[in-house]
Parts: structure tokens; C-alpha cells; sequence
């Protein structure tokens, strides 16, 4: 008999829901590529004590598993596993924020445009890949090189918190096909912010060194590309690419606060 392979979830990298106040908003939290939900339960753990919020964080499919489920997953798979958290946040509140890293505030934004959120907050979203001729053809090319290594083979690398570092959770390598597949989900960022017509807050830092043509490049490419005339951008210093685990978290997760608060208070 065929024995069915299921990946066992990597410890400390499971998917988390903090149910808040009835009539609080809900935040549905996105990690970014390779990465785990656990890149966004210090966050979520945040906004649930100090506000009350209901917080999810999903596991994006292919991820905190094993590389083999990565290269099979699609961005669609990862859309999927947006939404389909969207809707489980929604039983318990109809106020919903979305907040994502990297490519969780590209799934973020991009989500952003489709679905009926109050606001959304991008820390460090990517806008474009470099333009490289392989980006067309990962399918085929990933048959001969299915993993790329990292660029900073050092996992404690662009990190000003070293402990956080030592203690982060993602793949070891980027599988190619799913850089070809990261592509094709920026392609639809780009066409989607004009459609993004809720207030949206950018979160970079300046020493973000993972984020392919710059942060300040991709801040304001996404910034001047929002429908949303409600936008405002954040730039820090002295944080590495995961904003929410690095050095400034505690300042990133009151931005986040202070700009729901904002809204909620609004309206």
C-alpha cells in the first residue's frame, strides 16, 4: 500500500488564532516567503493582549514544512491560504485588518484590492524582482537546479537582534520555481495597488538588506502606486528585513496599533 506522506509542521512555526473582545476588529497576520507564522506571533500576540483584537496567522501552503512542499505549492495555493483564514476571522468580527511581511504584505496589499478589509498594514513588501532573464523560464530551469542558496548564507546576517536571529524559523534555500511563482504574485501586486482604496501603512527599514531592489526604492514604488489617498510610510533605522522580530519590533507593532486605532476611531 502507497504510504501518503504528510510533512509534519516545524516546531514553533504552527499556525495561531487569539481569539479577542466580540466586538473588537480582527488582524489576519501574513508571513513571507520561505518564512513561518512564527514571524508573525510576537505581533499578533501584541495586538491581541494590548487591544483586544481577534489576530490569525496562517501557514501559507508549501511552508514551515518541508522544501519539497514549497516547490510543489503556487502563489494561488498561497492566496488560497489567505483567504481562506479571511473567512475564519470573519465568523468572529466583520472589522478586518490584513498585516503582512514581505510577501505577506504583498498577499497583504494585493488582498487589500479584492476583499472588504478597513485597512492594511505592509511591513517591508517587496515591489518587483531584479529583471533577470531566467525569471521567465524557473520551470524549466528548476528541473536542473530545483534550490537556490540563500544570498547571506550567515542566518544571523543583516539582523541587529542576534538572539531573535538565532531563534527565526524559514527554509534554508530558495526553491526556483517558487521565486518564479513570487514573480508572478508582484506581477499582480503591481496591477492591483491602483485598486487598493483603504487606508494603508508602509513599514521599512533603511537597512533591510534582503529586499531585492531596495527598501526605499519598493516603499515608494507602492506608496505612488495606492488608489488610497488615506497612505502613510514609515521608515526605521537599525532593523533588519523581519520587522516583526527584529530590533524596532515594539515599534513596528504600536505603529500598527495606533494606525487601527486611528481608523476605528474615525468611524
Amino acid at each position: 500500500m502507497e504510504n501518503i506522506h504528510h510533512s509534519a509542521i516545524m516546531p514553533g512555526a504552527e499556525p495561531f488564532y487569539f481569539a479577542g473582545n466580540k466586538d473588537a476588529p480582527g488582524v489576519l497576520l501574513i508571513h513571507g516567503f520561505t518564512g513561518t507564522p512564527k514571524e508573525m506571533r510576537l505581533m499578533g500576540e501584541y495586538l491581541h493582549q494590548t487591544c483586544g483584537y481577534t489576530c490569525i496567522g496562517p501557514r501559507l501552503t508549501g511552508h514551515a514544512t518541508s522544501l519539497d512542499d514549497m516547490i510543489r505549492s503556487t502563489h494561488q495555493d498561497w492566496m488560497a491560504s489567505v483567504e481562506d483564514s479571511y473567512y475564519m476571522l470573519r465568523d468572529r468580527t466583520s472589522t478586518i485588518y490584513l498585516a503582512g511581511l514581505s510577501m505577506g504584505a504583498a498577499l497583504a496589499l494585493l488582498f487589500g484590492s479584492m476583499l472588504p478589509v478597513k485597512g492594511v498594514i505592509a511591513m517591508a513588501s517587496p515591489y518587483a524582482l531584479p529583471n533577470d532573464w531566467r525569471l521567465k523560464y524557473t520551470g524549466i530551469l528548476s528541473k536542473i537546479q530545483p534550490l537556490m542558496p540563500k544570498e547571506h548564507a550567515d542566518p544571523e546576517s543583516g539582523w541587529f537582534d542576534k538572539e531573535a536571529a538565532r531563534d527565526q524559523l524559514c527554509y534554508s534555500h530558495n526553491p526556483l520555481r517558487s521565486i518564479g511563482e513570487l514573480n508572478l504574485l508582484l506581477g499582480k501586486l503591481r496591477e492591483a495597488l491602483p485598486r487598493v482604496n483603504v487606508p494603508t501603512l508602509l513599514i521599512y527599514s533603511k537597512d533591510d538588506q534582503a529586499l531585492p531592489l531596495g527598501s526605499e526604492y519598493c516603499m515608494n514604488s507602492i506608496f505612488n502606486s495606492l488608489g488610497t489617498s488615506q497612505k502613510k510610510k514609515l521608515l526605521l533605522s537599525g532593523s533588519g528585513h523581519v520587522l516583526t522580530r527584529d530590533a524596532k519590533r515594539q515599534e513596528v507593532f504600536q505603529a500598527a496599533a495606533d494606525f487601527i486605532k486611528g481608523i476605528e476611531r474615525a468611524t
